[in-house]
Formats: structure tokens, sequence, C-alpha cells
């Protein structure tokens, strides 16, 4: 199999050649690795070289025999050393698999690297010092949003069809926009984070995946959703599973559609018209489109997320090593200085702006089936732009950055309704922009109806970026 040929299915499509014996899973994973070799020099997306062998996965789950990479953002799989992005980690051997890794390996993803992050995967850029930039492949001089940016940059490049992203302001969602993919962020509870943590981030962070097409999220979501031993709370069970909402139509939805940012920042021309433009599809496919928005808090929505920022950091301070402030970034050695300031008085004050968060955003989607959003207020950031390792930032300045460029997603990360970011934009100068759909919890089921129609409306199989299978 050469790599042009297996860089333009999607993973259910390489799971059917595989099991029409139309082609092998080695043959697969061969073309998969020279996939990952030729775009990773060029994208540079992986933080460690490709593994040999992969690790271990069943050979007769629903994704038997699919190339698949997981994200540097803690321990994830047993075996594999982790990061989080950061020089002040030497590479920590996890000891054992998250339950969601094992569910990768029982669907029979054949798992062949770790993706790059930044640092403490606190930004929308993954540029660490350490690996260095992960660049878009849509054009290089630009970055492939972050968090999942490694992840991202491969999965647009055509190394492997889905990857392993997790999402904790808009970290699936981000690079999705960016990178032209698409990603979703469950419902909270809707994917397990154990058996190490109960509420990842305090409840504001979730696992997936960044996927090229919708069909591949929705079959991998059934193949890994479901509450984990011990979850402190899970999310309804679908009705029937994610592969058939996407046969199926959703009927006529009530949608609003806002491209106001709820800080108040401005919001690229570009970016706007491709949210306006979506909600004129959906409303020729029959639904009831408004203009619309809820009401945020912002400043409600900044001290909720910064409590996500210290539980990230207090989770470095109680390891067994700390590890030295000097090897960290800037923005880090800020996020670890607030950890130890902040007060049990100020963690609740943070939970108690949450819920108010979380009261306001559910209320309108009571009024409203679904919410879309352009995902980021910006095309793709040159290299450099957020400057994570600035010295100059204070804790302020670096969310003022990082929210000015993207002040959708965070949201709901804070509210825990599921939304997803689909490739339905294009600039004129050939850049991805995502457009961010909003549901309320528990309805995935939604999204992926509506996300099916759009996908058939608005195409994007067939863009390619110029870096793809190491064809330019």
């Amino acid at each position: 199999m050469e790599i042009h040929e297996y860089a333009k299915y999607d993973a259910v499509g390489l799971r059917t050649l595989i099991g029409a014996g139309d082609v092998t899973a080695g043959e697969v994973e061969a073309a998969a690795r020279q996939a990952l070799a030729v775009t990773n020099e060029r994208v540079n997306g992986l933080a460690l070289p490709v593994f040999t062998p992969a690790l271990d996965r069943a050979e007769d789950g629903p994704f038997a025999g699919v190339p698949f990479l997981i994200k540097d953002h803690g321990p994830v799989a047993a075996g594999v050393p982790f990061f989080l992005g950061s020089r002040s980690l030497p590479g920590i051997v996890a000891d054992h698999d998250t339950d969601l890794m094992a569910r990768f390996r029982a669907a029979g993803l054949v798992t062949l690297g770790l993706t790059t992050s930044p640092e403490m995967c606190v930004s929308f850029s993954t540029e660490p010092v350490r690996f260095g930039p992960a660049r878009n492949p849509w054009d290089l001089d630009r970055g492939a949003g972050g968090s999942s940016g490694g992840a991202a940059a491969l999965v647009a490049a055509g190394a492997v069809p889905v990857a392993h992203a997790s999402d904790g302001a808009g970290s699936i969602r981000v690079p999705a926009s960016c990178c032209g993919l698409v990603g979703l962020k469950p419902s909270r509870g809707r994917v397990t984070c154990g058996p190490d943590l109960g509420e990842p981030m305090l409840g504001m962070a979730y696992e997936f995946a960044l996927t090229r097409t919708v069909r591949d999220a929705a079959h991998l979501l059934d193949a890994v959703c479901g509450p984990g031993v011990g979850d402190k709370y899970t999310a309804p069970p679908p009705r029937r599973p994610y592969a058939e909402e996407i046969e199926a139509g959703p009927g006529r939805l009530r949608v609003a559609v806002t491209t106001e940012a709820w800080p108040g920042t401005p919001v690229d021309a570009e970016v706007a018209a491709a949210a306006v433009r979506t909600g004129h599809v959906l409303e020729r496919a029959g639904h009831l489109v408004s203009a619309d928005s809820p009401r945020v808090d912002w400043d409600a929505v900044m001290q909720s997320w910064v409590l996500e920022g210290v539980a990230i950091s207090s989770t470095l301070l109680l390891a067994p090593r700390e590890p030295d402030p000097a090897m960290m970034e800037a923005v880090s050695r800020q996020f670890l200085k607030a950890a130890r300031e902040y007060t049990a008085m100020d963690m609740m004050a943070a939970f108690n702006a949450q819920n108010r968060v979380t009261r306001s955003v559910s209320a309108f989607l009571t009024e409203y089936d679904l919410l879309v959003t352009p995902t980021l207020g910006r095309l793709p950031a040159p290299h450099g732009t957020l400057r994570q390792d600035d010295p100059g930032h204070t804790l302020t300045s670096w969310l003022e950055s990082l929210y000015g460029y993207g002040p959708f997603t965070v949201v709901f990360n804070v509210t825990g309704q599921p939304a997803i970011s689909l490739p339905l934009g294009w600039s004129e100068s050939g850049l991805p922009i995502g457009v961010q759909i909003a549901a309320a919890h528990g309805r995935e089921d939604l999204l992926f109806q509506v996300a099916a129609q759009l996908e058939q409306a608005m195409p994007w199989r067939d863009r390619t970026p110029p870096v793809f299978a190491g064809l330019s």
C-alpha cells in the first residue's frame, strides 16, 4: 500500500479495507510508518520516535489495524514516558493504562507514537521549548493550535486518520479549527478519565480524539464512551449507537448563531462569515435559525478557568519530585506561583462562578437545540504569537492573549456541554476556518446528526493541505 493510497482513507475506510481482505493490517501499518516519517519531518508533531513495535492491542476490535497516536499530556499508556511538553520532566514512564487507553487498545487501534503538546497543556499553540513548534500542514509558518497541536498536525497531514486528544479550554476544537479537522469535545462524563482522576481539572477537562471525518468521530465515540468503574459522575447513555445518528435526520431544530465574542474581543471578518454562512446552510436545510447568544459572565468564566490552571499546577506541586521551575517556561511558572497562593476561599468562589455560567448557558440551551459560533476568533496564528515562554507575561496578560485568540471554546469546558468544531470555512489565502456547534449536555446525538448534514452540504473531504502524506 503506497502512502498516497493510505492517506486518502479515514479510519472506517481503512478498517473496511482490512476486513474485506483488500489489504492487510501489516501493510496499513507499514504505510503509516512511512507517512509518519515523511510528514513529521515537515510538521514536527511527534514527541518521541515512532514506537517499534506498536503498542499491544486487540486483533478483532472495531478499529483493528487502524494507525493511531496518543498525546503527551500525562500518563496514558503503560510503558510510555510522558513529558507534559516540559524540559522539567525527564520522561516519566506510566506504569499502567488509563481506562480510556485500555478502550483504545480494545478497539484494535495500532498506537504508533506520542504527539507533542505545549508545556502543561495551557496554550492554544503547540510550541514547547522542549520539542519546538508543531507546524500547520496548511501553512508551515503558522501554528497547528493547542494543546493537541502535534496530533492535529499529523492527522491533517495524512500520517494517521485519527489521534487521541484532550480538551481543557478548547484543546481539541482549536487545533481542529487550525488544521481543518473534526474535533469533538464530549459531554462531561461521556468519556471516562479514570482510574487516576475522578474530576480531571475539577471537571473542566475532557478526552477524546481528532479525526478527518464525522463518521470516524461517531464510530470512535461508540467504541470508547461510557462510565468507568468508580466514576464520580457520568453522562446519560446514548439512545442508540452514534454511528447510527449520522444516518438519521435531526428534524427541525432551533438554532442560535452568534459571532460576538463573549469577552468583547474582535473577531476576524472571514472567521465570522464562516459561522454566518453555516447558519444560512442550516436554515436552507429546514432548521429555524436566529441570531442570539447566551448571557455569559466572562469574569466568571475566567475565574473558573484559573481554577483549572491551578489544578494542573497543583498536580505538579504534589508530585513525589517537584519539577524545577527554572526548567519551566515563563507562563508555567506563573501558574505554579498562583497555585501556591490559591486559598480554599478562592476555590469555593471559583466553583460558584462555574455554577453561574453553567446555569445561564444551560438555560439558553433549553430554548435552542444548538448554538453555532466560530471556533477561534482569528485565522491560525503565525508561530510566536502567544509566547508562552515570554517572561513579560503576567497570568492576566496571558489569559487576555489566549482568549483574545480563542474566545469561544472555554465556556463549554466550564459548563460541560458537548461541542464540535467542523472545517466549514476557508480563508481567501486557503486556511481552514472551524465553526463550533454546541448542544445541551448529553446531546452528542444532535451534534452528529447536524454535523453529517453539514459534511454533505459543505464537504471538506477533498480539501487537503500542501503537506499531505509527504506528497509535496
